[in-house]
């Protein structure tokens, strides 16, 4: 092995060449990928957003054959030779002649780089490293790439974080102290003067027509050299006091050459920074990259939508976002810019959703009513009005050879489980099978067990089996459900996948290994997706290419705000279940504080003491230095010894394996444990109807979604339930968040609430995948976003494949945006 001190230079550039060697094999992988997808297709160019063109223009510099393979643009081409070119350039692939820098292998020896030159004002020069530009030279390069700057289009779009109004200019006379000022003033003196110690600074005289002011620039000596006698500047900054004189302290200034100002008297943006990149830098670089492009960058946006939008031009809009003339004109930049992060996301939505129910057509169910009726009548409860218009929603989908694209959403507890057994029952009548995808093991095991129950009754037998049981009473064949996690192993998961794969099983309810190699389903009618945020937009992808483009159903047990909804899943239909069933008693409850925990304890005995059981959860599996909380397997062993002593605890995490948890839920669920020490992985698929207390520490550290979360774990069965919220040190914004909780009960409500205190990228407690980012726009500007949309859907009817002249821009953008940014293609 290398220790990396004695890795040599040749080394560490034959690692950096493997590397590219790497990153070249996934392109090449990836263009094949779509060359396939495109023959599956017909040839339409409809395999990327924005054409062919626009990709192969992406991947062209490490291939240059692309070029000769390829005289014209492939959207000019018939089919006849669009056929041709594909397969002759799979077929280079395929050879492994798809080599870089012209077909010659890479050479280890090292070549001084190529300076590539930028012509400022081209759309496609965006994508130029920032290198190419003037001053930056490799250690600042290094530095931008810190911030996700890589390219002059990163660098134009950085914007700032808010911004200092230098714009109150002032003559010397009229100044305050402890505002910010500008001033102009001529030089009289600069002189280099030694601070206390050893610091070294510039101390200068300055004035204008109402009098004098000394300026002092703390540690930046050379200033007395730049700042020559007479000449004229521009100072902005605070003015502070001393010995009842006025001073500015290191204050922003520039020269008065022009009336385009940079650092000064205008309001300056703040932008984000790097160790070793000073504003003064950062401001002077983009200032530069925005005057040399701005004026020649082309807008995307069709005139016809900026029009009816009310917006401004993109080149107006960037600049006024970096240097705005005023807080209204920032204002307008922000919602230009804005609504291009919506309609740009909606254009890829739309697309995806197109994609998904024009290219083939799914088996159609329109039979199975005396199934559904039958199964429906012989539960041993009603459905709700809510519960009755989803699945009705879902049955017309069904009857379709369009795919259904659906988010069946609903709160916990609303039922929304039975409504996607009564959907499968049609599907599974017509010979087809039935797959419901979890996240965890926990959830699907819940699922197999629940819907295992739910055909006990309704068929009047009972079928044993911990992963295959199989019902003879609920249709006119046999019904086989299975249970396929990482948890199957061995024989019981070859069984499971040999009878999948000949089609004997009807319904497999399953984690990630349901998309695992190997696992083939001959006719897959219905994919179902439980808990949509916690998978990646391609692994719901991946479940429904299973089959020949199944019909889809997404759930999702955490309300989503209709904003996010419209966001991350603008591609879907939408079924709400916004009823709980009857009988449900609401669940007190309470935040404490830490001074009492003791009486949460002796609450939590009292309630074991009737019958009754509990759930304490913890933010951590173990302490940790870095976060003051309380770690699961701690508390475990405190509450164990020293305080419920003579309780039966059970210990709950996510490093125990599958059947250590399957173990610790069977015993809570049976009753022979009095409380479940848990972290968050008892969040969803936990089902204890005698579980009434639910007690959550460090609540403060989980956003309101997730609390609601937790506590509809409790309140399942017929006793009154609780909830208890103990958090040690809450700020005001947490301490906010908690008194909601103990006041709403409506899961919707929470999530709108929850949304606009953290954000969209953590409402769901993780980084949601799958969106491009959103630079400008909030999710607060539902009506920015709902107008985006409408336009979106507008120019869709008129041009689904943005393949006329003037779309072609905003083709290449949308086009660029999800390919690098989401998950479209």
């Amino acid at each position: 092995m290398i220790r990396e001190a004695d890795r040599s230079p040749r080394d560490e550039f034959a690692g950096a060449v493997l590397y590219k060697m790497s990153n070249l094999n996934q392109t090449t992988d990836r263009l094949r990928k779509i060359l396939e997808l495109e023959q599956s297709r017909g040839y339409r160019d409809v395999a990327v957003m924005g054409g062919l063109d626009g990709f192969l223009q992406r991947i062209a510099p490490p291939f240059p054959n692309l070029s000769g393979l390829l005289t014209a643009s492939y959207s000019t081409l018939d089919i006849v030779d669009r056929e041709r070119w594909v397969n002759s350039l799979l077929e280079q692939i395929a050879n492994g002649e798809m080599t870089p820098s012209g077909n010659k292998p890479v050479s280890l020896s090292r070549k001084r780089p190529i300076k590539h030159k930028v012509i400022a004002g081209s759309d496609r020069n965006l994508a130029a490293p920032i290198s190419s530009i003037k001053g930056i030279h490799t250690n600042l390069k290094t530095k931008f790439g810190k911030l996700g700057v890589e390219t002059i289009r990163d660098l134009i779009y950085l914007f700032p974080r808010r911004h200092i109004d230098y714009s109150r200019r002032r003559t010397i006379s009229q100044l305050d102290v402890g505002e910010e000022q500008t001033i102009i003033a001529i030089v009289w003196e600069a002189r280099e003067k030694r601070m206390s110690g050893k610091m070294r600074s510039t101390e200068a005289v300055v004035g204008d027509e109402t009098g004098n002011i000394k300026v002092v620039w703390f540690n930046q000596p050379y200033l007395a050299r730049t700042l020559k006698p007479n000449s004229r500047i521009v100072i902005s900054g605070k003015v502070s006091s001393f010995r009842n004189r006025i001073v500015f302290e290191s204050p922003e200034w520039e020269f008065l050459e022009s009336n385009d100002l940079t650092h000064t008297g205008r309001m300056i943006p703040v932008y984000p920074l790097t160790a070793g990149l000073s504003p003064r830098v950062m401001r002077k670089t983009v200032k530069g990259v925005l005057d040399g492009w701005l004026p020649h960058l082309p807008d995307f946006l069709p005139q016809k939508v900026c029009a009816e939008a009310g917006l401004l031009e993109l080149t107006e809009a960037i600049r006024q976002a970096h240097y705005p003339d005023s807080d209204e004109e920032k204002d307008r930049a922000r919602r230009r810019l804005a609504f291009d992060e919506f309609f740009l996301i909606q254009l890829g939505v739309l697309s995806k959703r197109r994609d998904w129910q024009e290219n083939s057509a799914s088996d159609s169910f329109p039979s199975g009513n005396e199934h559904v009726s039958r199964f429906l009548k012989a539960l041993p409860f009603t459905l709700t009005a809510a519960q009755r218009r989803a699945l009705r929603e879902i049955r017309k989908d069904l009857a379709h050879t369009r795919p259904m694209s659906r988010l069946l959403q609903g709160d916990v507890g609303s039922g929304k489980t039975v409504v996607a057994v009564a959907a499968m029952l049609p599907v599974v009548a017509n010979g087809c099978q039935a797959a419901l995808m979890a996240p965890t093991e926990i959830l699907a095991e819940q699922h197999f067990r629940t819907i295992c129950r739910m055909f006990d009754g309704a068929s009047g037998e009972q079928s044993d089996g911990d992963y295959i049981r199989t019902y003879t009473q609920l249709l006119p064949q046999p019904i086989n459900v299975a249970l396929l996690t990482g948890n199957t192993r061995g024989r019981l998961k070859k069984e499971v996948v040999e009878r999948i794969s000949s089609g004997e099983i009807a319904i497999v309810i399953g984690t990630h290994a349901l998309i695992q190699k190997g696992v083939e389903f001959p006719r897959l009618g219905l994919s179902i997706v439980d808990e949509q945020h916690r998978f990646g937009v391609m692994q719901r992808s991946e479940l429904c290419s299973k089959g020949s483009r199944p019909h889809m159903l997404v759930m999702s047990a955490t309300p989503i705000p209709r904003t996010l909804a419209l966001t991350l899943y603008g591609d879907l239909d939408v079924s709400i279940i916004d009823e709980l069933p009857p009988g449900r008693i609401e669940i007190k409850t309470k935040w404490l504080r830490p001074e009492q925990r003791h009486r949460a304890y002796d609450f939590v005995r009292k309630q074991i003491t009737e019958g009754r059981q509990a759930f304490i959860i913890c933010p951590l599996i173990e302490e940790s230095e870095a976060i003051a909380t309380r770690a699961a397997l701690t508390e475990y062993d405190r509450l164990s010894h020293n305080v419920f002593r003579e309780l039966r605890l059970g210990l709950l995490h996510g490093r125990m394996s599958g059947a250590e948890k399957e173990r610790v839920m069977h015993s809570f669920h049976n009753g022979e444990l009095d409380i479940l020490v848990s972290t968050p992985v008892v969040e969803v698929g936990v089902d204890v109807p005698n579980a009434t207390v639910m007690l959550i520490e460090g609540a403060d550290r989980f956003g309101l979604a997730q609390l609601h979360q937790f506590r509809g774990r409790v309140g399942r069965g017929e006793h009154q339930s609780y909830c208890l919220l103990l958090a040690d040190m809450p700020s005001a914004d947490a301490g906010d968040r908690l008194s909601l909780l103990e006041s709403t009960h409506d899961g919707f409500a929470l999530a709108e609430e929850d949304l606009k205190l953290r954000g969209p990228g953590e409402f769901f407690g993780t980084r949601q995948s799958g969106i491009p980012e959103l630079r400008m726009a909030q999710l607060s500007d539902i009506g920015l976003l709902e107008l985006a949309r409408k336009k979106a859907v507008e120019l869709f009817d008129i041009d689904p494949y943005l393949r006329q002249p003037e779309h072609r821009l905003l083709a290449g953008e949308v086009s660029r945006l999800w390919n690098n940014g989401g998950e479209l293609n």
